[in-house]
């Protein structure tokens, strides 16, 4: 009978260590949930439509409690509308010196962050009417050629690359967006028109781009800061090191930017 309550109580035991062990899963705690939350309203230069439109998506779906609201138009014109009140959280430009005049007005909060460059490239209609085959051809007499305005940065690198080359241009019009520019290319209204290498490549079969030399001579930095006046910093903040990080860079190289 001594034996038989021995083992009595080793099986207890055994059972009552079993029981604890399985339970242990069911104890440990939860994967811990996202907690960042708001909405932001992002002021991008035209020429970051495509790639800010897909990153505001993939940063929405990391933090399902975050809502990004996207405006896009040239870095001038955002700089005046931010500068007048506009209600927006994050800045990207497509140059240093329109960030600098919103920095200089201390509407950015810390210091912008550089997170991409681009270069121009020619872009004319897929048959190519006017048989451009480099820069000096967009100077020719009869040739409708569309550039960007000095005020705007893919105006400024045109005018930068004018200067390097010695070939002045006489377009039939200069826009406010370089959007603008490619979508008069794309449409026929233009004979060639100037973009960034990104823009022709987002445009894929409606345009065709043609390289040229001198482009390398006006590459553009892009930076990216929070304005002070932001309802969500930490949203904000937080968006900028998604644009800055692995998966921002990653989908920013395969649009055709550059490193900063």
């Amino acid at each position: 009978m001594r034996k038989v309550a021995i083992a009595a109580v080793a099986l207890a035991v055994v059972l009552g260590a079993t029981a604890c062990s399985s339970s242990t899963p069911a104890a440990r705690p939860s994967a811990t949930t996202d907690s960042l939350s708001g909405s932001i309203t992002v002021f991008g230069a035209a020429s970051l439509t495509t790639t800010f439109t897909a990153l505001a998506t993939d940063f929405e779906k990391l933090h399902p409690k975050v809502t990004v609201a996207t405006s896009f138009a040239g870095s001038a014109d955002l700089v005046t509308q931010i500068a007048a009140g506009a209600p927006a959280d994050v800045f990207a430009s497509a140059d240093t010196k329109n960030m600098d005049k919103l920095t200089s007005a201390s509407l950015i909060e810390g210091t912008p962050v550089n997170f991409a460059t681009n270069v121009l490239e020619i872009a004319v209609p897929p048959s190519n009417p006017a048989k451009i085959t480099g820069f000096a051809d967009l100077a020719k007499p009869g040739v409708k050629t569309v550039i960007c305005a000095p005020a705007v940065p893919c105006g400024a690198a045109t005018v930068t690359i004018e200067k390097a080359t010695g070939v002045t241009l006489t377009p039939v019009s200069e826009e406010t967006a370089v959007t603008d520019v490619l979508g008069k290319v794309s449409s026929g209204e233009a004979d060639a028109g100037l973009v960034y290498v990104t823009d022709v490549r987002g445009a894929g079969s409606a345009v065709r781009g043609i390289p040229f030399a001198g482009s390398a001579t006006a590459v553009n930095t892009y930076p990216i800061g929070a304005l002070r006046a932001s309802t969500a910093p930490a949203v904000a903040r937080a968006f900028i090191d998604f644009v800055t990080g692995r998966v921002g860079q990653k989908v920013l190289a395969e649009a055709g930017f550059g490193k900063p």
